[in-house]
């Protein structure tokens, strides 16, 4: 009989605990109304995918993602979490990444890179730009139909020989300072596409860069150490992903 009243006993304890659960959860009546990202965030995470609130949500989260880090400090420490928040909201799952930390392969590709340069030089050729914050450029490629971003390409692949030069030399100064106090590093793009693209790497208020990579090619660029969302359409596809720039990297995408 004490076995029954314990069984009993144990069962109303469960059946206790449970209801006040299932009473705390979250209610997203108004979330339409919502202006807290957490609050929003939390919704699309749990909602079911055919959810018709996303599509007015994830474009308000994205947008207010963005708004926030570009106003952050640059000592925040949410801004990394919503660097990784805004690069899951915009990453498709078609598109590949592999991200690996090769200084020596960096270091060994532009050395070649600059070797076929000099053998070449005084023939008639167009060099890659090595991406500045706001590049500029001009040279043919792969043609890619229906590319939003092919004159803005064409546009940052244009490189006079003096804006050349100068960022010749702030690459090889870069792959060489082995000072770990460096304020700056080195982030190579490897395009295994067969698409033209542009990386746009985006960090803290209006830090940011564009960097143009031809189809089958790669192509580098020095930025200031820190968190950064990286993002490219490759080939139609959507890509993000977020990143902390401290030493030189190496990013490949497609295949």
């Amino acid at each position: 009989m004490s076995t029954l009243k314990n069984a009993l006993y144990f069962l109303c304890l469960c059946l206790c605990c449970s209801f006040p659960a299932q009473q705390k959860g979250k209610d997203y009546s108004n979330i339409l109304r919502s202006t807290n990202i957490y609050e929003i965030d939390a919704f699309l995470r749990t909602a079911h995918p055919d959810e018709p609130k996303r599509s007015v949500l994830k474009p308000r989260l994205i947008k207010m993602l963005k708004e926030y880090i570009q106003s952050a400090h640059p000592a925040d420490q949410r801004v990394k979490d919503f660097q990784e928040k805004l690069a899951l909201l915009r990453r498709k799952p078609s598109t590949r990444i592999s991200f690996e930390e090769m200084n020596e392969i960096i270091k060994q590709k532009q050395i070649a890179k600059f070797k076929e340069e000099l053998q070449t030089k005084g023939k008639t050729y167009v060099t890659k730009s090595y991406g500045t914050a706001a590049g500029n450029s001009n040279v043919s490629g792969p043609k890619i139909a229906d590319n939003p971003e092919e004159e803005e390409f064409k546009l940052l692949m244009s490189v006079n020989p003096v804006e050349h030069k100068n960022n010749t030399v702030k690459i090889l100064n870069s792959l060489f300072d082995n000072d770990p106090n460096s304020k700056e590093s080195i982030v190579m793009i490897e395009n295994k596409s067969d698409c033209n693209i542009i990386m746009r790497i985006e960090g803290v208020g209006n830090t940011k860069y564009r960097l143009a990579i031809p189809a089958r090619a790669d192509n580098t660029i020095v930025v200031a150490k820190g968190d950064y969302l990286f993002s490219s359409l490759l080939c139609g596809a959507q890509y993000a992903s977020q990143k902390t720039v401290q030493k030189a990297i190496m990013v490949a995408l497609g295949e």
